[in-house]
């Protein structure tokens, strides 16, 4: 006997058609669920997708932000610590001076000795280098920018600006942090403060004696660099401050835009799971029904 089908074709035809919907659905569901998001591209977000992709690009751009303060930053501290070095250095040199001051011939042989020394720390301070560049170059970072060699013979006068150890630029270091701030940090060894430290440690450094004069304004001189240095000091902190502070407010933004564009693009898994569920039961019922009627014949269905 032919088999007759009880459905006409196109009620048949109907309930493929929305079987293959439901599966399709389902199949978007379950990208959606295992990725947690709306669309694994920018045309499956609709009339958002500008929105999402001027979001990301934002985020992409607070992100280069954040990153060159970070660098900046870290760059600063090491100069401020370089500094800090510095002052001590001052204050142990003062303090030698004072105790010369006395008129002892061994006070004052263990200050120019000792200033000897503080020559060569001084010179390696202002060669301090981070990740690899030297941090009081200017823009010639990849060459140190002190050289003691020819600057170390002679006491030379405790009146005369003297640089000739200097051999880097005057670029001044600085970093951009958001689209309209720009923080200047950077400090060359040729800054006064500096170039006073060097001055009085030559000075003392290259002499063979002291008198009380020499020692007195020697004592001038260093009283001066180490306000000076310690101007600078405060400098640094300043601008650590506000790297530090556009970095912050960048981070915040960061998260807003994050936060902003996942609201748009990403989905609430545990109801797209539900909803799989119940996609699941009605495919499971629609091919069973399915499967029922085109199973039937005429036999059949006279029983």
């Amino acid at each position: 006997m032919v088999a007759m089908r009880v459905a006409t074709f196109a009620q048949s035809n109907k309930m493929i058609a929305d079987a293959l919907r439901v599966q399709s659905v389902m199949a978007e569901k379950q990208t959606q669920e295992s990725s947690g998001l709306i669309s694994t591209d920018y045309g499956g977000y609709g009339s958002d997708a500008q929105h999402v992709v001027n979001l990301q690009v934002s985020v992409t751009r607070a992100q280069s932000y954040i990153d060159a303060a970070t660098l900046a930053d870290s760059k600063v501290q090491v100069m401020y610590s370089a500094v800090g070095s510095m002052t001590d250095i001052l204050t142990q040199l003062r303090s030698q001076l004072s105790a010369a001051s006395t008129g002892s011939s061994t006070e004052t042989n263990s200050v120019i000795s000792s200033a000897q020394q503080m020559l060569e720390e001084m010179g390696s301070l202002m060669n301090t280098q981070y990740d690899g560049q030297y941090v009081f170059g200017g823009g010639k970072t990849d060459t140190a920018p002190v050289d003691l060699s020819s600057f170390s013979a002679g006491a030379g006068p405790l009146t005369t600006a003297d640089t000739s150890y200097y051999g880097g630029d005057d670029e001044i270091a600085s970093v951009r942090v958001a689209a309209d701030q720009t923080v200047s940090y950077g400090v060359t060894a040729d800054n006064s403060a500096f170039e006073e430290v060097m001055r009085v440690l030559k000075f003392v450094a290259n002499s063979t004696s002291l008198s009380s004069s020499d020692i007195s304004s020697a004592l001038d001189l260093a009283s001066t660099a180490l306000d000076d240095t310690a101007a600078v000091q405060a400098k640094l902190s300043n601008a650590a401050s506000s790297i530090e502070t556009a970095s912050a407010r960048q981070t915040d933004y960061k998260s807003y835009a994050e936060t902003l564009s996942s609201d748009l693009t990403s989905v609430d898994v545990a109801a797209i799971t539900a909803q799989l569920s119940t996609y699941e039961s009605q495919l499971t019922a629609s091919y069973s029904a399915l499967g029922k009627i085109l199973s039937m014949n005429l036999a059949s269905y006279l029983k």
